[in-house]
């Protein structure tokens, strides 16, 4: 059984940084696209950032944290990390790691073959 499990959420000032980690139970993790997502209460889940599943492990980040964020994976760990630094209240929601094969499905947040269960984040004084 497939399982995503996300860590590394909690409470954290503003400015300040954490960095979520996913671990995959996935039997061909570097096939697959790995991204993050994040609903925000009383908001639709929105995308986050994506590293694609090739060797040169292209990334993709939502304006949102554009020169925030920092997405990698390690294959040999079967793990997808999200380094995001000088957080914001707005960044707080519960943010969720997804894996598919196609990295436009994770970019459009569409037909996502795994999920994971959410990690929360909180930004707050």
């Amino acid at each position: 059984q497939v399982q995503l499990k996300e860590s590394g959420g909690g409470w954290v000032q503003p400015g300040g940084s954490l960095r979520l980690s996913c671990v995959a139970s996935i039997g061909s993790f570097s096939n697959y696209a790995m991204g993050w997502f994040r609903q925000a209460p009383g908001k639709e889940r929105e995308f986050v950032a994506v590293i694609s599943w090739s060797s040169d492990g292209l990334t993709y980040y939502s304006d949102s944290v554009k020169g925030r964020a920092t997405v990698s994976r390690d294959n040999a760990e079967n793990t997808v990390y999200l380094q995001m630094n000088y957080l914001k209240p707005w960044d707080t929601a519960v943010y969720y790691c997804a894996a598919d094969r196609k990295t436009a499905s994770v970019i459009r947040g569409r037909g996502i073959e795994f999920w994971g269960q959410g990690t929360q984040v909180t930004v707050s004084s």
